[in-house]
């Protein structure tokens, strides 16, 4: 009767130098990468031709390789040749996944639109970041008016409700909100 997974001593296996290596064992897996990583990540960039892509391919393998250590069998072959294995078997599921679902690239200037506009990314993170200090700097009943009803939208009898007060008021509070509002970025040197 074969013992159970947790009481199989750990695969011991020859690494680069021929010093034995655990894969479980934090440091006989610093030696598997040492060894192979290399290796492995000029495989995976020739077949993906992406350099991000490749390395996450290399962290999968070895991520793998630990979580798997004792399915992992000296007699049945090398550790290169198991991580490579594994390496090929990703790189078919990210093939696959590539012919399912296509990356198309996107030119530089349609990027610049998807970010906001013909504005450059920098300046709308920018713009929003002094918008978020300038609400910051209100008071808590106009700062939750103008994030409530002009921010998200949502209808003054509703946000009135649930604040418990007339719509009138909350109207009032919307007005006097974006004029203190206005005062603060003028005061923060924000031109909108």
């Amino acid at each position: 009767m074969a013992a159970p997974r947790s009481q199989v001593a750990a695969p011991r296996t020859p690494a680069a130098g021929g010093e034995e290596t655990d894969l479980r064992d934090e440091n006989g897996l610093r030696a598997a990468h040492r060894a192979h990583a290399d290796e492995l990540y000029r495989l995976a960039l020739r077949r993906l031709g992406d350099r991000g892509a490749a390395e996450d391919v290399v962290q999968e393998v070895f991520l793998r390789a630990w979580r798997c250590a004792a399915d992992f069998d000296p007699r049945r072959s090398t550790l290169r040749t198991w991580l490579f294995t594994i390496a090929r078997n990703l790189l078919v599921d990210h093939a696959r996944r590539r012919a399912v679902r296509p990356v198309l690239p996107v030119a530089g200037e349609q990027l610049a639109e998807l970010a906001g506009g013909d504005r450059g990314f920098d300046e709308a993170t920018m713009n929003a970041w002094s918008v978020e200090e300038a609400l910051r700097r209100l008071s808590e009943e106009h700062r939750v008016a103008l994030v409530e009803t002009y921010l998200r939208g949502r209808p003054y009898a509703e946000v009135a409700g649930e604040l418990g007060i007339p719509v009138g008021t909350l109207r009032s509070r919307v007005f006097y909100g974006l004029k203190a509002l206005r005062l603060v970025l003028d005061e923060m040197g924000v031109q909108l």
